[in-house]
């Protein structure tokens, strides 16, 4: 099973790409953060950026109510894809791929 939740806020101002079919696809980064304490008992906050990619209907309601600095829990899958570079360079990028979303920050 290819199942990813994600709890965290938004990153940057979605980009959006409209398609010549008429569809979106909307793009943004998620920040989650951990806490824990290190061997000397300091509190330490580990924050990770997560890509998101959002396909027709929901990039949409992306373009619309999501906001840089926004609360929101994802869901999704985990994929994978390849390109290569000008210079010929394989790169790998992952990221989610998502299907459903909460609002957490409430409405101003």
């Amino acid at each position: 099973m290819n199942r990813i939740i994600l709890i965290g806020n938004i990153g940057n101002e979605p980009e959006i790409v409209n398609l010549e079919s008429g569809s979106k696809i909307a793009k943004f980064s998620l920040a989650t953060s951990d806490n824990y304490k290190d061997k000397n008992g300091q509190k330490v906050e580990q924050t990770d950026w997560h890509s998101v990619t959002v396909f027709g209907k929901l990039a949409d309601i992306v373009e619309q109510y999501f906001k840089k600095g926004n609360k929101v829990m994802v869901e999704g899958k985990s994929k994978t894809r390849s390109y290569e570079t000008q210079n010929g360079e394989k790169r790998y990028v992952t990221e989610v791929v998502m299907n459903e979303f909460e609002f957490l920050t409430p409405k101003s």
